[in-house]
């Protein structure tokens, strides 16, 4: 890393398109809380990305919002 690296860091601003990737390929840590992703462009840093707002989210989130629509779908069955 380069000392402006070190300072002031990568600022995410070149993103790829979503990635949803087809099952049973490899799973990155940022797909396994929404099922899709998107990558920095400059600095490969993955983030997981909520389709539905079009937007990317924060690990935790996407792990609370999967947790309520899971806790949902439990109350419906019964």
């Amino acid at each position: 890393m380069s000392l402006l690296d070190v300072l002031f860091g990568c600022h995410h601003k070149h993103l790829s398109f979503p990635i949803s990737p087809k099952p049973g390929h490899r799973r990155s840590p940022a797909q396994c809380y929404t099922g899709t992703y998107v990558v920095c462009l400059e600095c490969g840093e993955e983030f997981p990305y909520d389709w539905q707002n079009m937007r990317i989210v924060s690990a935790t989130t996407a792990a609370k919002e999967s947790a309520a629509v899971r806790d949902n779908s439990v109350v419906a069955i019964h």
